[in-house]
């Protein structure tokens, strides 16, 4: 194993869309890395959940918020909006939509292996 390891999320190895967003993957020392880049209007329960099949989040994820403001709501009811500059985790069980105007960018070191994969997929 190398002791240095380096991709470029710009030259992604994967790129899924879906309705007003994409996540771009790469992988990297056995670690998956996503930048999540969602448009005004987007939000995950009528974007992504076609595509999961459930029916709330239930990837966990730990990430950087570039830009944009997202409000979080769990399954249980508690809330939260995060800006630029945040590290967050949000655990399964959620839903999420951009807040304003202004596109969300989120790096996402925990859940972009099974983010917006289609529920078909293994």
């Amino acid at each position: 194993m190398p002791e240095l390891a380096r991709k470029n999320i710009d030259s992604p190895e994967e790129t899924r869309l879906f309705s007003r967003g994409k996540i771009d993957v790469i992988r990297v020392d056995g670690v998956t890395v996503g930048r999540a880049t969602l448009e005004a209007g987007w939000k995950w329960s009528e974007s992504v959940k076609p595509m999961a099949g459930t029916d709330s989040c239930q990837v966990a994820h730990l990430g950087y918020m570039v830009s944009g403001r997202m409000r979080v709501v769990m399954d249980s009811g508690s809330e939260e909006e995060f800006g630029p500059g945040d590290v967050v985790a949000i655990h399964p069980g959620h839903d999420a939509w951009v807040v304003g105007n202004e596109p969300v960018v989120f790096l996402d070191f925990a859940g972009a292996e099974q983010y917006a994969r289609s529920h078909a997929r293994p």
